[in-house]
């Protein structure tokens, strides 16, 4: 009898396209060999690594999934293996590469003008423009329609003023995607970095996410030209509907963050003697590997239909939060029980249960919380909103 892989033991892997293999393979080559190695330090010291954004671009993981404009228009459920593997090295890694694809490119690319893609997206896809995506705002969190940010017309321009916090890559960023409040309902626009009154503040003392730029954004009568606004979207539509593509990634995301938590305690129940015999040989360690696996076969069948269903354009928003729901939840309780078989060693970045278990407690949060997506899937059962 064959020996099954302890991290697929439904051999997933077979119903994924040569392709598709081929593009998991490349990049978890690239964690192994260049983010892993940097990962531990990054998170102890609170940097992201910015010598990895090159090669993300030229392996094209950066809009991977747009068509043209530099970018390799791959398919959904590649774009989610791209997400596992990336989030298997950090979180914050994944989360990079997430937002500028889903959260700034996306939007471009499906709201902008053709002179708007032309000019932003090339750069985007090659790494030389840095994206970030303003929606959320200090006292609105998951109510994004207490929006108040504001966007007036002055002539030819706009004027904004307002703030957004917890901007992932707000700090690095070379143009933020903002979404603002005017007379004709909610709009995204393009601003830029260096444009009068906008200011970014990078946001430290995070327990989470540490090798990830976190910021505030601020906004004083930021003038902004009428070629930056992007004119195919109004209203909330617009933002929610990059949400649901970023979401459909974070459900491939923490199978990766599990998988590298799982392998890890694998080994080292099998290397760990106490009292005369491997930890492995312990009924009670077996038990609980195995409901690991058990979660992980299941958020990895979940997320692989969902991205079945996205490639054949029938993919609900309510899909995405019962997959977001249940795999970032998988993969907090299965770190959470890897550090603490891990015991003491398992509290230091030496092990990866550790930094994320750390970073998922903001996974489970961003990009609607367990909370909101488990009201999602009861207002989808019982048709009553109960927000």
């Amino acid at each position: 009898m064959a020996t099954l892989n302890p991290t697929d033991l439904f051999d997933v892997r077979s119903l994924l396209s040569e392709e598709e293999q081929m593009i998991q393979d490349t990049v978890a080559r690239f964690v192994d060999e260049r983010a892993l190695p940097l990962m531990p330090k990054a998170f102890d010291e609170a940097q992201f690594p910015m010598e990895l954004i090159p090669e993300m671009a030229e392996l094209g993981l950066l809009g991977s999934s747009i068509e043209g404009y530099g970018c390799a228009g791959l398919n959904g459920v590649s774009y989610g293996l791209i997400c596992q593997e990336l989030e298997r090295g950090d979180s914050g890694l994944r989360s990079f590469a997430s937002v500028q694809s889903s959260l700034c490119m996306h939007p471009i690319y499906a709201y902008g003008t053709e002179e708007q893609k032309q000019r932003w997206l090339p750069d985007m896809a090659a790494g030389k423009v840095i994206g970030c995506f303003g929606l959320t705002e200090p006292h609105g969190g998951s109510d994004p329609a207490n929006m108040k940010t504001t966007a007036k017309r002055d002539g030819d321009d706009w004027i904004i003023n307002g703030s957004k916090m917890w901007i992932t890559n707000g700090n690095i960023a070379d143009i933020a995607i903002v979404w603002a409040r005017t007379e004709e309902g909610i709009m995204g626009f393009v601003l830029e970095q260096g444009m009068t009154g906008f200011e970014a503040q990078e946001i430290h003392g995070k327990m989470s996410l540490r090798a990830s730029v976190t910021s505030g954004l601020f906004f004083d009568n930021v003038r902004v030209p009428e070629a930056n606004r992007l004119p195919n979207v109004k209203g909330l539509k617009g933002p929610l509907g990059c949400l649901t593509q970023a979401r459909y990634g974070i459900t491939w995301g923490p199978i990766g963050a599990a998988i590298a938590c799982l392998t890890e305690v694998v080994d080292y129940t099998a290397d760990r003697k106490l009292f005369g015999r491997p930890l492995a040989a312990n009924q009670a360690i077996q038990i609980r590997l195995a409901d690991m696996s058990r979660r992980i076969t299941t958020a990895q069948l979940l997320s692989l239909h969902l991205g079945r269903l996205k490639d054949a354009g029938k993919m609900a928003p309510s899909q995405v939060s019962l997959a977001k729901w249940n795999n970032v939840r998988m993969a907090l309780d299965i770190a959470r029980d890897c550090r603490d078989i891990l015991g003491g060693a398992g509290i230091t970045v030496e092990h990866n249960a550790i930094r994320h278990m750390l970073n998922l407690e903001s996974v489970i949060t961003y990009e609607g919380t367990e909370t909101v997506h488990q009201l999602v899937i009861g207002r989808e059962l019982t048709g009553i909103n109960a927000f």
